[in-house]
């Protein structure tokens, strides 16, 4: 067993899959301290992960010297231990006959199952025989074990790695409660499948009581107090092959569950008595009923059809109560009074002693009828994975209808001496329309070519010209009139969202120029130890929208990044939720900040601090953050923070007419939102005193830095009019439904708390969250959005000027200093980016401040535009 090292919330763990050879040992560095073998976290080294792993030992012949010589070498190591990390040398050997932990194969059914090694929790206040009898019992079971000494640690360890046995100790209170940790661990949702067992003291046969208690509190069973290893291993090995092996097929059982909710087919299942047990969505949607109408109730309650033969039912009944399959057309009624003409399955399920325990039908529409034929409309999907619905005749006929589409029928049968290229050209048209990879869009097409068989042909032909749009590759891109019309809607487009090489033709322009891009090397940033009392003033008034950014630029010689940041990200909680201390933050942002170009007008560490201040400010409003987890905030907020890191002062068309070392490397798509984010996680990760995501594990900080690199990306500007018709589409419109709705009794939290369902919603909301962040300008208050049209003008009119220098073409030719319009430009971006973005993002966030200022900044520009002043503001003359 390990060293006794810690009793305020050590935990150990034994890795049983490791290594075989003696001398191998898990070794981390903290500073000058080195831990060898093993890994702990007591409430002092909280940089220190909580759960680390040393290897197995072989047993001791005879427990008493070993016993001394483990007491002597935690005594050795407990008095070496400083107030920051502790140094623990633990003796370390590997038992070779002991058998070590291997996956093992289950079967559930027809599935084949991987049960993975047992991993176990001992909960015990201190080291003594029961828990060295536990801890050598799991040694030579091969589970990999784990030793908590306090209620916290026990949690947090269960927390982090779900043990399928837990050992607690239940001999004496005096040290904590083993039935509160019990309820605690309960208390969580992935206790479920996992055995507890109490070790309770011996008890004369006078004083057994009840286990009753014990069950109430959440154990499962109760081991009488024996330090054998041997009768803890017999114990451990019975749990494993009874309950934990039963709670491991029950798991399993979630994945058929799944599987049954999203099948297209409807599915019931019923026992023996044909007491309706489960219904699928499917079987919901064909019969009009909701699941609870239906869960619990005999078929006979239900209404029948008179379309059915009469001894129906009871050919029916004979089949299956002799465990024989039956197959059919069966006619049923909806809870609307039609009757539906079905294709039924019903297939018997013997289970204890061999008798019938349940029937399991599947049923799908026999679209003949009129009735089915309106059902089927709304099963679209269905009725072309159906057998029928690639019928010849179907077949055909939908093709017919179609302009530019070929009856491959009649084409191949003009040529009789080839009747087998006839038939394999067809076979391979009807396996083409029944392929099971579709995405979303064939689909769409695939109900459009349904809805025209019917149609008039007034219809059909309007369908058609659906059918060419939809199979268009600019889906949201609006489609502008001549330039001519507005030089400054066409110049804007052309400069963010395409990626320059679109305005070229032939070999109008040679790569050959080169942008270097490289930053000179930065010093180690230096630690901030008190906020000026200048700046906290400032930074009081953060959460307003109104908050003046360019201010905290003043007051902070143009870096109010790293005071911002700590600010905003100390108010959400990001340290806490990376596990990261505020120095890393700190450090963190100052890396950030520093390769941020001061030297641009507009893309530099005061936008990012604006945009930064726009996130936050958005995550603040009681619509996204019901919508939203903490991860989602914490990567909302760092995305924000890097999202122009190293940004050059010049747009993506630029770098692609100049054929850029950066425009290269991303194949000209997406170029500086990808070195954005690749640069920020490379000045994250390169040296440990910057890396804020070092003390996160895996999986969490993969689906951290996906929902960053997410959010970064689309900034881009190219798929702006994707982003916002989705979050139309699939936020808007259903949530203004379910707000007009007569039936909906839902309150605002619940549709909202609905959102946490459906991770790509979430993602919509981010992506429009980060984008209005990202051109919030016109919505701030007049000064503020005066001062960022002329910071982006100049940025502007600094490309168009590189542009002429280097005969580049010059992708926004209306900024040009001597002649543009700054109202004008300024009209055009709001026209045509902002204001239905932004109506969006206020119908669910609820912005009536931002939406005044906008309202109020797009006057201000129509008033100078209207009096010819190309200017930000009216000449002194003119005020008055």
């Amino acid at each position: 067993p390990p060293p006794q090292v810690d009793t305020s919330g050590v935990i150990y763990c034994r890795d049983s899959e490791e290594s075989n050879s003696p001398h191998q040992t898990t070794t981390i560095s903290q500073g000058t301290t080195t831990l060898h073998g093993l890994f702990v976290k007591t409430d002092a080294a909280d940089s220190i992960p909580s759960v680390l792993a040393y290897q197995s030992r072989q047993p001791p012949p005879s427990a008493g010297p070993r016993r001394k010589e483990r007491r002597e070498s935690g005594g050795a190591s407990a008095r070496s231990r400083t107030p920051h990390c502790c140094s623990v040398e633990a003796e370390t050997q590997t038992s070779s006959s002991s058998p070590k932990a291997s996956t093992t194969e289950v079967q559930v059914g027809s599935m084949r199952l991987t049960q993975h090694p047992i991993e176990v929790l001992l909960v015990f206040a201190k080291e003594d025989n029961q828990s060295n009898g536990f801890w050598w019992a799991c040694d030579r079971a091969g589970y990999r074990c784990h030793i908590a000494w306090t209620p916290e640690s026990a949690l947090e360890c269960f927390l982090d790695k779900h043990q399928e046995i837990i050992v607690i100790d239940h001999r004496n209170s005096k040290y904590f409660d083993a039935e509160d940790i019990c309820r605690s661990i309960r208390a969580t949702e992935t206790s479920e499948h996992t055995v507890i067992l109490a070790v309770v003291p011996h008890t004369s046969a006078d004083q057994e009581t009840s286990v009753l208690p014990l069950l109430d509190a959440g154990f499962d069973r109760q081991f009488m107090e024996n330090s054998s290893v041997t009768a803890c291993y017999n114990e451990l090995v019975q749990i494993e092959h009874g309950e934990v092996r039963s709670q491991f097929k029950l798991r399993a059982c979630n994945a058929v569950f799944t599987a049954l909710d999203h099948c297209q087919e409807a599915v019931e299942i019923t026992n023996e008595d044909h007491v309706i047990q489960y219904v699928n969505p499917a079987f919901e949607q064909m019969m009009g009923y909701c699941k609870g109408e239906l869960i619990g109730k005999e078929l006979t309650e239900l209404p029948k059809s008179d379309k059915n033969s009469a001894d129906l039912l009871d050919n029916i009944n004979t089949f299956i109560k002799k465990g024989k399959e039956w197959q059919g057309v069966y006619y049923a009624r909806r809870k609307s009074g039609d009757s539906i003409q079905q294709h039924v399955k019903i297939t018997p399920v013997v289970g204890q002693g061999g008798q019938i325990r349940h029937f399991v039908s599947l049923k799908r529409l026999h679209c003949t009828n009129e009735n089915n034929k309106q059902l089927c409309k709304s099963h679209c999907e269905d009725k072309y994975t159906g057998d029928n619905s690639h019928s010849e005749s179907g077949s055909s006929k939908c093709k017919n209808r179609r302009k530019d589409s070929a009856d491959v029928k009649s084409i191949t049968s003009q040529s009789s001496d080839a009747p087998s290229l006839q038939t394999r050209r067809y076979s391979s048209m009807a396996r083409i329309h029944s392929m099971t990879i579709e995405a979303p869009i064939t689909k769409v097409i695939n109900i459009i070519n349904a809805a025209q068989e019917n149609s008039p042909i007034t219809v059909a032909e309007a369908l058609d010209r659906v059918l060419e749009i939809l199979r268009t590759t600019e889906l949201y891109s609006p489609q502008l009139g001549t330039k001519d019309e507005d030089p400054h809607t066409s110049d804007l487009v052309g400069g963010l969202m395409n990626d320059g090489l679109r305005r070229l033709s032939g070999n109008e322009y040679v790569f050959s120029k080169n942008m270097n891009l490289s930053h000179t090397h930065l010093p180690v940033p230096n630690t901030i130890n008190d906020v000026p009392p200048c700046i906290a003033q400032l930074l009081d008034n953060e959460e307003s929208w109104d908050f003046n950014i360019f201010e905290l630029e003043a007051v902070t010689n143009k870096r109010p990044l790293v005071y911002l940041g700590l600010k905003v990200f100390a108010r959400f909680g990001v340290s806490e939720f990376l596990n990261c201390s505020e120095a890393t933050l700190r450090a963190w942002l100052q890396i950030i900040e520093a390769n941020y170009h001061s030297s641009n007008s507009y893309h530099n560490s005061t936008h990012a601090a604006d945009v930064l201040h726009a996130t936050a400010f958005f995550l603040g409003k009681e619509r996204v953050k019901g919508s939203l987890d903490h991860l989602d905030e914490v990567a909302a907020l760092i995305a924000a923070t890097i999202h122009d890191v190293d940004h050059p002062g010049r747009t993506n068309s630029f770098l692609c007419n100049a054929g850029s070392e950066l425009a290269v490397l991303y194949n000209d798509t997406a170029v500086l939102e990808s070195h954005h984010t690749a640069l920020a996680f490379q000045l994250t990760t390169k040296d440990s005193k910057y890396n804020i995501f070092k003390n996160i594990d895996r999986n969490r900080y993969r689906t951290l830095r996906q929902a960053i690199i997410d959010m970064v990306l689309a900034t881009e500007m190219t798929k702006h009019f994707e982003h916002v018709n989705k979050f139309v589409n699939s936020i808007n419109k259903p949530m203004a439904s379910e707000e007009t709705s007569p039936h909906s009794e839902g309150s605002d939290t619940e549709y909202t708390a609905n959102i946490k369902n459906f991770p790509d919603n979430q993602t919509l909301i981010k992506r429009m969250m980060i984008k209005c962040a990202d051109v919030a300008n016109p919505c701030r208050p007049l000064e503020l959005c005066i001062e960022w049209a002329g910071r982006i003008s100049e940025e502007y009119f600094a490309q168009t000027d590189e542009e002429k220098r280097q005969g580049l073409p010059v992708v926004m030719p209306v900024f040009d200093r001597n002649t543009c319009s700054i109202p004008k430009s300024q009209i055009s971006f709001i026209d045509y980016f902002i204001t239905d973005m932004f109506d969006a993002w206020d119908a669910f966030a609820h912005l009536p401040v931002l939406m005044q200022h906008l309202a109020n900044n797009y006057k201000h520009w129509k008033t100078l535009d209207d009096l010819k002043c190309k200017s930000l503001r009216l000449p002194p003359e003119n005020n008055n």
